[in-house]
């Protein structure tokens, strides 16, 4: 049986209450640590050790590579009228033509044909209405959109960050990662916003070496599994790319005994989606929707820092595929039960793949 039928059979029978969990609201953090690298981290292998993120290099080896998502997260959030009607607007996907999928609310407001004024001379016409919210919209101006959205929109913060009057202008730094450069996100790759300047060059110092993939991370990432059993859950496809020095360096690094550490989910799962069953990352551009649930075999990644994830969400079960479900109920118990802070503001963790049988 190959990786991806085996998958397959073992994903059919879990079902969503298996990755939930009680989490209290004050762990829910609205806020960044200060400076980024004083947050905690919570190494989990076959034990638990409590450490902050500034000790990242102390894991490390010199023939490791870290792998880091470059994407930038653009002002993604818009509210408009339609014939006086206020709505608000999240983009989530760019479109090879230029258009963007978004999400609309109300979306019973609105219909194919309408158009929505944002602001004196920037509009947005509705091509088409799905399910859910979602709409197609289509711009005038094409590059001039990111200018107007720089001009007219705001930081789309996830909804458990709560904000009356939307994000403040301390989001718009704190909602980046210090190396993000290739504008097109609508949701920051999280596990990155823990690195400094200062972080970055003592893990240069041990020897090992940053590459960047991009993943522009969408919307559809806050979106809750509604289903009960994961198999019917679809998952939106998001824009991901690795060139051919990315892909021959963390092969190399891998040849030479190195580790290839993902820098968040994103990282991890566009480099699962260009991995040969052999473990060779190949060049990738294009769509990923891929879904790692547990039973996945990993072919790509060797250890994994990410942040404190929602119960029932994909990314816990990302988790629970790559460390080991009990592993990681128990690794959310001991960090709920220690204060550790969750969410895109909240602590780090640092990953090591379990055994396939752990």
């Amino acid at each position: 049986m190959n990786s991806a039928v085996e998958h397959d059979a073992r994903n059919r029978d879990l079902t969503t209450d298996e990755f939930d969990f009680e989490l209290p609201p004050d762990l829910i953090a609205t806020a960044p640590a200060r400076p980024r690298d004083s947050a905690r981290m919570l190494e989990v292998s076959c034990s638990l050790s409590d450490r902050t993120v500034s000790d990242l290099p102390d894991l490390l080896r010199p023939e490791d590579v870290l792998v880091i998502n470059d994407t930038r997260v653009i002002p993604a959030r818009l509210r408009g009228t339609r014939r006086g009607a206020k709505l608000e607007v999240t983009l989530h996907k760019a479109e090879a033509d230029g258009r963007w999928r978004a999400f609309a609310r109300p979306a019973r407001k609105l219909a194919a044909g309408d158009v929505i004024d944002f602001a004196d001379g920037f509009t947005a016409g509705v091509d088409e209405k799905g399910e859910g919210g979602e709409v197609l919209l289509s711009f005038p101006g094409g590059e001039e959109l990111f200018d107007a959205l720089e001009r007219h929109g705001e930081m789309p913060l996830p909804p458990y960050i709560a904000r009356d009057a939307g994000a403040t202008a301390s989001d718009d730094e704190d909602y980046q990662t210090v190396y993000a450069v290739r504008r097109g996100a609508v949701a920051a790759p999280t596990a990155g916003l823990h690195f400094t300047d200062r972080l970055m060059a003592a893990v240069r110092n041990t020897g090992v070496r940053f590459v960047t993939v991009t993943l522009h991370v969408g919307a559809g990432t806050f979106l809750p599994v509604k289903v009960d059993r994961i198999a019917d859950h679809r998952m939106h496809s998001e824009w991901g790319r690795i060139d051919t020095p990315t892909a021959d360096t963390i092969n190399s690094a891998r040849v030479a005994g190195g580790r290839a550490i993902a820098v968040g989910t994103t990282s991890l799962r566009l480099l699962e989606s260009a991995a040969a069953d052999d473990g060779e990352v190949r060049p990738f551009e294009g769509d990923t929707d891929i879904f790692i649930t547990p039973g996945y075999r990993f072919r790509a990644v060797d250890a994994l820092m990410t942040n404190f994830h929602l119960p029932r969400s994909t990314l816990f079960m990302l988790v629970s595929a790559f460390a080991g479900t009990n592993r990681m109920k128990n690794a959310y118990a001991h960090a709920i039960a220690t204060g550790y802070r969750f969410y895109s503001y909240g602590d780090s963790s640092f990953l090591h793949l379990a055994d396939r049988n752990a």
